[in-house]
């Protein structure tokens, strides 16, 4: 996967609306009042509509705390209709958002899939109605948007590789036996993630410097399941000395599962996402890293694509994703991915993606003025 870089054309001016925010099924929604420019010009061209479906906010906090915020934000700034929603993994809810959002006016859909074969019927509908379509974080297979905006998924894998082997490193750990918690086998960025982190363990396990452990997916990044799922790992292998848990959610999961046994801060879990959760867990020494994807740049570079083909504009990315099921190349925008541990957190603080309020609470009060977060 290569790095894309975004190209716009710059609005020559913005387009004053009054907005209105409501709740709808998750949803929040704002429409124009106006077709004035900002400078007056009454035959000024109105934009369309944003339509945006965001998956769960179950699988990880980041839908609802972040991706939602921002978005809105740069619509608003913009002044262009949107309607957000969040399809709470609901897959016939999800096809039904679109359908409403299509019929409701929606001339750009900007999807973040729960998985491929749900994906491409929204966008094949979309499409067929003339939307433009943007694929937001997650690929969908065979599903043909116009353009994906993500992180370069394949090196969030791969620094959390790297994580898992310097925690263990740093305790050094003797040939230890590795489980590997993956996300959801319907999300194509999981797969990335792991073909990500395998390539920096295989050749470990190959050298037999690492034993490989039990090694399972999680259906639908359910963090109930995967503590279920770990407890197996654990109960069938006692020995195990390091976890790869593919997000925040899913480390938290297998950290429950250790406190139980007496392990947590022993044995070296991974993460993902940056969640208050996973940074607290950091600081307490039961995690040993996250990534930290900096979602606001994330959604701002959505944004502008969506507000661009709003304006009736087509905007260009230089950079492409192979799409492995139609073997077409997407126009894309990747973004840079950061490992998180305890000596950096203070960089989430620092960057906004969560506050010292949130994360400095109770017993994190004197952690955080140890990890230097002011």
């Amino acid at each position: 996967m290569r790095k894309g870089i975004l190209s716009l054309t710059a609005a020559a001016s913005l387009l004053t609306f009054g907005l209105a925010a409501c709740g709808n099924d998750g949803g929040t929604t704002a429409a124009p009042e106006g077709a004035a420019s900002a400078s007056g010009d009454a035959g000024a061209k109105a934009a369309g509509k944003v339509g945006v479906i965001l998956p769960d906010s179950k699988s990880s906090a980041r839908w609802e705390t972040a991706d939602r915020k921002y978005l809105e934000e740069a619509f608003k700034s913009a002044g262009i209709a949107y309607d957000i929603q969040n399809a709470q993994g609901d897959k016939t809810q999800f096809q039904t958002i679109a359908d409403q959002m299509i019929t409701n006016g929606a001339t750009v859909l900007m999807i973040a899939n729960l998985d491929s074969g749900t994906g491409k019927a929204v966008l094949d509908k979309a499409k067929s109605q003339g939307v433009a379509t943007i694929d937001y974080d997650r690929l969908t297979l065979g599903g043909g948007a116009a353009y994906y905006v993500s992180f370069d998924n394949t090196k969030v894998g791969t620094l959390q590789g790297e994580g898992l082997v310097k925690c263990l490193t740093d305790k050094k750990a003797d040939k230890p036996i590795i489980a590997e918690l993956n996300g959801s086998p319907t999300d194509n960025n999981a797969t990335l993630f792991k073909n990500g982190y395998d390539g920096v363990l295989k050749p470990k396990y190959d050298s037999k410097e690492y034993v490989k452990g039990p090694d399972q997916s999680v259906p639908d990044w359910d963090n109930a399941q995967a503590g279920t799922i770990f407890e197996q790992m654990l109960t069938e292998q006692p020995k195990i000395a390091g976890v790869l848990a593919a997000n925040d959610g899913l480390g938290n999961a297998a950290i429950t599962v250790l406190k139980k046994q007496k392990l947590n801060g022993k044995v070296p879990v991974t993460g993902q996402d940056a969640t208050v959760q996973g940074l607290q867990n950091i600081l307490a020494g039961d995690q040993c890293m996250t990534v930290y994807k900096a979602i606001k740049k994330e959604a701002d570079a959505a944004s502008q694509l969506a507000i661009a083909l709003a304006k009736g504009e087509k905007p260009a990315a230089t950079g492409s994703v192979k799409d492995t099921e139609s073997n077409a190349d997407v126009p894309a925008v990747l973004l840079d991915p950061q490992a998180i541990y305890l000596d950096n957190v203070k960089d989430v603080v620092a960057d906004g993606y969560v506050t010292k309020d949130e994360l400095c609470t109770g017993e994190f009060a004197d952690k955080c003025t140890e990890a230097g977060i002011q």
